[in-house]
C-alpha cells in the first residue's frame, strides 16, 4: 500500500519545488505553454509512482542503484524551456529582442515536451502490459482514462499555442506535424539507448539525454530543410522560415557533434564489407588486423569531419571562408588574448591530470573526492575565460567536447593504439555511476558547464546564468561533497550518504561565490538585474536536488539553477 511519505519523497518534492517556482514565475503571454508544463508534471509524477511502486520495467535494464528518475528527467528540459520563455518575454516587452526569438523558443518547448510526454506514454504503456501479464498490480481503468485525458488535453493545449500566433492553416499543420515527429523519433531513440547501453542510465537520465538529442538535431535538420526550401522558391514552392538568427560557433558545434555521432556508423558499414573481403576464398592471410581496422576508422572520421561536415556548415551559415580557417582567422583575431588563455588552459590541464592520475593509483583518498578536484579545476579554467572571453570559451567548449566525444568512441571501439590507453586512464576515474561500457562523468561536467553558457549566448539579463554550471559543480557540489565527507553527521536518509552539514556547505559556498562575482562582473561593464530572492531560491532548490537526487547529479543540477536563475 502506498503511504504519503512514499508518494512524496525528498527528490520529488524538490521537483516538485522546481516546477511551482517555473509556474509562480509565468509570464500572461505564456499561459498556455505554462499549462501544459503542468499537466506535464502531473503526468510525468502519475508514471513514475506507478513504475516504482510495481518495483521496475522489466524490459529495460537500467543503472543499478538509481532510482527510476522518471519526474525530473520529464520537467527538467521542458521547465528550463519555459524559463528561458519568461526571460525573452520580458526582453520583448522593452524591445530587446524580437518575436521570431520568442517563437523559436516556443517551438523549441512544445518539441522538448512532446518527446518527453512522448516517452511517458511509452512507458506506461510498457508498464500497463507488464502489470498486467504478471497479474500483481493492475492497470485498472482509471489510470486509462487519466492518462488518455492528459495526452488529449496536452495536444488541445499545443494546438491552442500555434493556432493563436498562426494565421496560416498549412503552417500549423506542418508545425505540428514536426512536433509530433519529434516525440516519435523520442520513443525510438530512447529504447535505443536503453538497449545499447543497458545498465548506464536510469530512465530519467535516458530521458534527459533523448530529449535534448532529439530537439538539438531536430534543430539541425530543420535548419538544413529551410536553406533548401529557399533555392526551391523559384520552381513554385514555399519558402519555410525557421528559427532565429544563428551564429557560426554555434553551426561550427553542431556539424562536428553530429560528424562524430556518424562517424562509427560509417566506420562499422566499411568494417563490416571489409571483413567480408578478408574472408573470402581468395584473400590474403589476415595480418595486422587491428593496424587496418584502426587506418579504417581514422579514416572515416577524417572522411566526415573533413569533407561531410564542412559543406553542411557552409550550406546553412553562408561562410566566407571555409569554416577551419574561420576557426584560425577567429582565434587570430585577438592572438594575443585568445592564445595566453590557450597555454594557461594547457599548462592547468596538464597539472591536474598528471597530479591527480598518480594520486589516484598511489593513495587510498576516496575516488569521490578526487573526483571533485576536478570540478576545482573547472572553475579555475572556466571563470577567467567566461568573464574576458566569452566567445571564444564557446568555441573552447565544443572543441573540448568533440575530442571527448573522439576519445570515448576510440576507447569503446578499442580503436589502436589509443583504445587501451584511453581505457586504462579513464578508468582511473571512475564511479558506481559508470561502467565498462560507458563513461559519462567527464562528458556530464564538461556539459554541465558548458550549456549554460551556450544557452545564454543570446539575450540574458541574469547575469550569473552563464555561471550555472561552474557555481553549482565546481563550487556547491564540490563543497557539499569534501564538509560532508569530513565533517557530515546528520544524514537526509537513513540509507542515502548525504549529510545536512554537506548541503549546507554547499548553499553557503555557492552564495558567497556569487557575492563576490556580482561585483567583479559589474566592474567590467555587465550591466544586468539578479534579484537575490531569485538566486537564494535557486540555490536553495540546487542544493536540495543533490542532497536527495540519486541520478546524475553532474547533469541535472545546472540545468535546474540555469532554469531557476533566468526567473
Amino acid at each position: 500500500m502506498l503511504t504519503p511519505s512514499s508518494l512524496l519523497n525528498g527528490e520529488r518534492a524538490v521537483v516538485l519545488l522546481f516546477v511551482s517556482a517555473i509556474l509562480y514565475s509565468t509570464h500572461p503571454s505564456i499561459i498556455i505553454e505554462a499549462l501544459a508544463f503542468s499537466l506535464l508534471s502531473v503526468f510525468a509524477l502519475f508514471v513514475e509512482i506507478s513504475v516504482e511502486s510495481y518495483g521496475s520495467i522489466n524490459l529495460f535494464k537500467t543503472r543499478p542503484g538509481a532510482s527510476s528518475g522518471i519526474f525530473l528527467g520529464a520537467v527538467t528540459l521542458p521547465g528550463l524551456a519555459v524559463s528561458r520563455l519568461i526571460q525573452l518575454s520580458r526582453a520583448l516587452l522593452v524591445n530587446e529582442v524580437g518575436t521570431e526569438d520568442v517563437e523559436f523558443i516556443r517551438l523549441q518547448y512544445w518539441a522538448t515536451s512532446t518527446s518527453c510526454l512522448c516517452v511517458l506514454v511509452f512507458l506506461c504503456f510498457i508498464f500497463g502490459h507488464e502489470s498486467n501479464k504478471a497479474k500483481s498490480v493492475s492497470f485498472n481503468g482509471r489510470h486509462t482514462k487519466f492518462s488518455i485525458s492528459s495526452i488529449a488535453l496536452f495536444a488541445a493545449l499545443c494546438c491552442l499555442s500555434f493556432a493563436a500566433k498562426s494565421s496560416s492553416g498549412a503552417y500549423l499543420a506542418l508545425t505540428l506535424f514536426w512536433i509530433v515527429c519529434h516525440g516519435l523519433t523520442a520513443v525510438k531513440f530512447i529504447q535505443h539507448v536503453l538497449n545499447t547501453f543497458p545498465a548506464c542510465a536510469s530512465f530519467g537520465e535516458a530521458l534527459l539525454v533523448t530529449a535534448g538529442f532529439v530537439v538539438y538535431f531536430g534543430d539541425m535538420f530543420a535548419v538544413t530543410i529551410a536553406k533548401i526550401s529557399k533555392y526551391l522558391v523559384s520552381y513554385g514552392l514555399s519558402y519555410i522560415t525557421y528559427g532565429a538568427k544563428r551564429s557560426e560557433i554555434s553551426t561550427i558545434i553542431q556539424g562536428m557533434l553530429l560528424g562524430l555521432l556518424l562517424s562509427p556508423m560509417l566506420f562499422k558499414f566499411i568494417l563490416k564489407k571489409w571483413e567480408l573481403y578478408m574472408i573470402s576464398p581468395n584473400s590474403e592471410v589476415r595480418g595486422h588486423y587491428e593496424h587496418k581496422r584502426s587506418i579504417i576508422f581514422y579514416g572515416s572520421l577524417a572522411f566526415i569531419l573533413l569533407a561531410v561536415v564542412p559543406l553542411w556548415m557552409q550550406f546553412v551559415q553562408d561562410f566566407p571562408v571555409h569554416p577551419f580557417l574561420w576557426v584560425f582567422e577567429f582565434v587570430l583575431s585577438e592572438p594575443h588574448k585568445r592564445l595566453s588563455l590557450c597555454v594557461y588552459w594547457v599548462a592547468v590541464i596538464f597539472v591536474s591530470v598528471l597530479r591527480f592520475y598518480k594520486i589516484s593509483k598511489n593513495s587510498k583518498i576516496e575516488r569521490i573526492l578526487l573526483r571533485k578536484y576536478y570540478h576545482l579545476v573547472a572553475v579555475l579554467m572556466f571563470v577567467p575565460a567566461l568573464i574576458f572571453q566569452p566567445l571564444f570559451l564557446n568555441l573552447a567548449f565544443g572543441a573540448a567536447l568533440g575530442v571527448f566525444l573522439a576519445l570515448e568512441i576510440i576507447r569503446v571501439w578499442r580503436i589502436w593504439p589509443l583504445g587501451s590507453i584511453v581505457h586504462q586512464f579513464m578508468n582511473a576515474f571512475t564511479d558506481h555511476r559508470d561502467s565498462d561500457l560507458l563513461i559519462v562523468s567527464h562528458f556530464s561536467l564538461l556539459l554541465g558547464c558548458a550549456l549554460p553558457i551556450w544557452m545564454s549566448s543570446g539575450f540574458n539579463d541574469r547575469p550569473l546564468a552563464p555561471f550555472a554550471g561552474i557555481l553549482s559543480l565546481g563550487i556547491g557540489d564540490t563543497m557539499a561533497s569534501m564538509v560532508g565527507y569530513k565533517y557530515g553527521v546528520l544524514r537526509w536518509s537513513k540509507t542515502g550518504k548525504k549529510t545536512v552539514e554537506g548541503t549546507a556547505a554547499g548553499i553557503t559556498s555557492v552564495l558567497a561565490a556569487c557575492s563576490a562575482l556580482l561585483p567583479l562582473l559589474a566592474a567590467t561593464g555587465h550591466m544586468f538585474t539578479q534579484h537575490w530572492l531569485s538566486l537564494l531560491l535557486a540555490v536553495t532548490v540546487s542544493g536540495l536536488l543533490e542532497a536527495y537526487t540519486a541520478q546524475l547529479d553532474n547533469a541535472f543540477i545546472p540545468l535546474v539553477f540555469y532554469s531557476l536563475l533566468c526567473l
